[in-house]
């Protein structure tokens, strides 16, 4: 089945204040609902001056019983080849992946029925929301849509699992991989967590490995362990396929077990009724609307926008580790559910914030100090003291102290109280920045989140501010900004782009299906318009990705030109 993604809807009204507020995997607008049950559990911004990280991390529940399988697989003793003629197999069902039998495939399919029954069970009813979406991708690039199972062994479908290989994210990418294959990673945006972005750089990830190994076995082992670990196997023991690399005393264990797993999942999840799991209550499909918001938006002031539960916008939009949008990008395609599109581009410059100061209880321990609690929670010594009616900074264990913190919430305001207000400017402060000051100290001195100082003032660098440069800071939570500008700026600038030939820089690990993916484009469409004979393309050739027939004549890059290839 496949899913038809919903057309982005660009913000068009004024914004007076929006942002309120694989491994190798062990090793290397839309409409969408994520089967993540953990949440956070607070309805306001976090308190600190600079909101910090705030995505939840979960270990993959297929880690979690590593030690057992591993214990298990090794008192089988030695490794058998697969035999695809005795698999049991009714004449229902088909594999697109190569499906083989042999004791340590048995072994998981009795591991997934008994002992690890309820975390499978799971598994597949998480598995109703990412399934039509990953076969989709995988149709389209022409692979086995049994590989849709592999994110089943890899994080039990979890967006937010987080292995103690440092992989993210159902497909368990590591950070270096990620980026190889074109997912942004940094401190406010983790796309090893957005499902559809991860699927896409999985699937190139997959092809790459197929046409170098010609084999979706020893593809799906080297997604696990590497290609070059596979291909130095292969070599230095003259063998071809995954199972007789495996009798060979090469892999350990804990990649061996890599490719019958999969098999085993493959296996029960397309017949689970033979295997004894029944009633399955399959999760809805993933289905998402698109908006584009400005930087800096809180997705709980966006939550208040469209009426929409936060965790389910959370949810939405793992990606986001601070809950904001990321100030590096003009506008971002946030997610929400299906029919809140209009809602929230109507809503989004209604919503207030409103800041205050709430407090939480500190018990004493022994030898504890009046500076390791300042420290603790990020306060000063004065504000701590006069919180507590203290004068002295002596402590006794046992003690109890009133902690302050600044709490955000967001409120949606009738259309005349914020026209009014916005003539008023009412709670305007206009802060000159002294020499060494940063937005955290201002945030701190005015007891308002970094994050709002930065929306305000259209600051996109929270670390690049100078001295003399003059900040307009709404203390009441009210407007302005310059957001709407911006947008239409951006807007502009793609208008003026229309008609010209736009060209991509080929880099190590592009491939014409990567590129197209990347400009919504088909392998052909790049060919025919560069006039190349094949897929062989160069880091470092310049090709042209936009219609030649909407852009006159052009002098296009040929393949004799492209430099040599690197390494």
């Amino acid at each position: 089945m496949r899913i038809n993604y919903l057309s982005n809807i660009i913000v068009s009204l004024t914004l007076l204040l929006t942002a309120w507020g694989c491994t190798p995997m062990n090793s290397p607008g839309t409409v969408t609902q994520l089967a993540i049950p953990d949440s956070l559990q607070h309805k306001q911004d976090n308190p600190s001056p600079i909101n910090p990280v705030a995505d939840d991390q979960t270990t993959p529940e297929p880690e979690i019983t590593v030690a057992e399988e591993l214990k298990d697989l090794e008192n089988l003793g030695q490794w058998e080849a697969g035999k695809p003629e005795e698999i049991p197999i009714e004449p229902k069902i088909t594999y697109d992946f190569p499906v083989t039998m042999n004791k340590q495939v048995e072994y998981y399919l009795n591991f997934f029925q008994h002992k690890h029954k309820r975390s499978f069970h799971r598994w597949l009813e998480r598995s109703g929301k990412y399934l039509p979406m990953i076969q989709a991708e995988l149709k389209e690039a022409g692979l086995p849509l049994d590989l849709a199972y592999l994110p089943m062994i890899e994080s039990g479908y979890s967006l937010t699992a987080y292995s103690s290989a440092h992989a993210a994210g159902p497909w368990q990418f590591i950070r270096s991989t990620g980026k190889l294959y074109g997912l942004k990673i940094d401190s406010y945006i983790d796309e090893r967590r957005n499902v559809v972005k991860a699927t896409q750089a999985a699937i190139s990830f997959l092809s790459d490995l197929h046409d170098q190994f010609g084999d979706w076995q020893l593809a799906v082992a080297a997604y696990n362990a590497g290609g070059r670990k596979i291909n130095r196997g292969l070599k230095r023991y003259k063998v071809k396929t995954f199972w007789q690399l495996a009798q060979k005393p090469y892999l350990k264990t804990e990649t061996k077990r890599y490719v019958p797993k999969l098999i085993a999942a493959i296996i029960i999840a397309r017949d689970p009724e033979k295997y004894g799991f029944t009633d399955i209550k399959y999760e809805t499909p993933l289905l998402y609307g698109t908006v584009e918001v400005p930087p800096w938006t809180s997705l709980r002031a966006a939550a208040v926008a469209c009426n929409t539960d936060f965790d389910e916008l959370r949810n939405l939009n793992r990606e986001l580790r601070k809950l904001l949008t990321p100030p590096g990008m003009a506008v971002y395609p946030l997610k929400v559910p299906v029919g809140k599109e209009e809602m929230l581009a109507r809503n989004l410059s209604r919503v207030h914030a409103t800041i205050t100061t709430s407090y939480k209880t500190h018990v004493v321990k022994k030898n504890e100090t009046i500076n390791r609690i300042c420290n603790r929670y990020n306060l000063n010594k004065t504000t701590l003291l006069k919180a507590n009616n203290l004068r002295q900074s002596g402590l006794k264990k046992g003690q109890r102290l009133r902690i302050p913190f600044q709490t955000t919430s967001y409120i949606l305001v009738d259309d005349n109280d914020l026209s009014a207000d916005s003539r008023s400017h009412k709670g305007l402060i206009l802060h000159k920045i002294s020499k060494g000051e940063t937005i955290s100290h201002i945030a701190s001195r005015y007891n308002i989140p970094a994050h709002m100082i930065a929306a305000w003032n259209g600051i996109s660098d929270l670390h690049r501010i100078r001295a003399g440069q003059q900040l307009a800071l709404y203390l009441n939570g009210g407007p302005i900004n310059n957001q709407l500008a911006a947008i239409k700026k951006k807007k502009e600038q793609r208008a003026a782009l229309a008609g010209k030939p736009v060209y991509h820089t080929v880099r190590k690990g592009d491939s014409l299906w990567t590129i197209g993916r990347r400009y919504k484009l088909k392998p052909d469409q790049i060919r025919q318009w560069n006039k190349l004979s094949n897929n062989l393309i160069h880091p470092g050739t310049r090709l042209l990705v936009s219609d030649p027939a909407t852009i006159g004549p052009i002098s296009l890059v040929k393949p004799e030109q492209a430099p040599a290839k690197t390494n």
